[in-house]
């Protein structure tokens, strides 16, 4: 009597295929769902420096005393900051990753921009860097 189905062998074989499949696809997944995230940052900084150039064309200065003229936006993944310079003639803003967001501990991810466009990336998946650009994929350079 002939018996139908698959073998040992053929199954275990299978198994081997779809599991070296799965560790392919699973980093790359990951990174893309992570470079997904970082991308509310520089959304957010941008669309808070254009509020600020607004605010500074209507009052001649980016705020009052020690804050910023604009509202912060209000991230998911990212906690926003603005520090007043020495004068209300400048201004840096400031990112920072959260915690528990699938991007690493608070802060391994922190982009600024400044009252003249600079734009830095200075931590970056929880390494210091220093680029004048930001970064949202690793291995990216300015």
């Amino acid at each position: 009597m002939k018996q139908k189905g698959f073998t040992m062998i053929e199954l275990l074989v299978v198994v081997a295929i779809i599991g070296i499949l799965a560790a392919i696809a699973l980093p790359l997944y990951s990174a893309y769902v992570v470079r997904g995230k970082l991308a509310e940052a520089p959304t957010n900084l941008a669309n808070f420096r254009v509020q600020m150039e607004q605010y500074y064309q209507d009052n001649r200065a980016y705020g009052a005393g020690n804050s910023c003229g604009a509202a912060l936006p209000a991230g998911k993944y990212f906690t926003y900051s603005c520090a007043m310079g020495s004068t209300t003639d400048s201004y840096t803003a400031t990112a920072t990753s959260n915690s528990g967001t699938g991007l690493g501990n608070s802060g391994d991810y922190t982009y600024t921009v400044d009252s003249s466009n600079n734009q830095n990336t200075t931590m970056f998946a929880g390494s210091s860097v220093s680029y004048n650009c930001w970064i949202t994929k690793a291995g990216d350079s300015c």
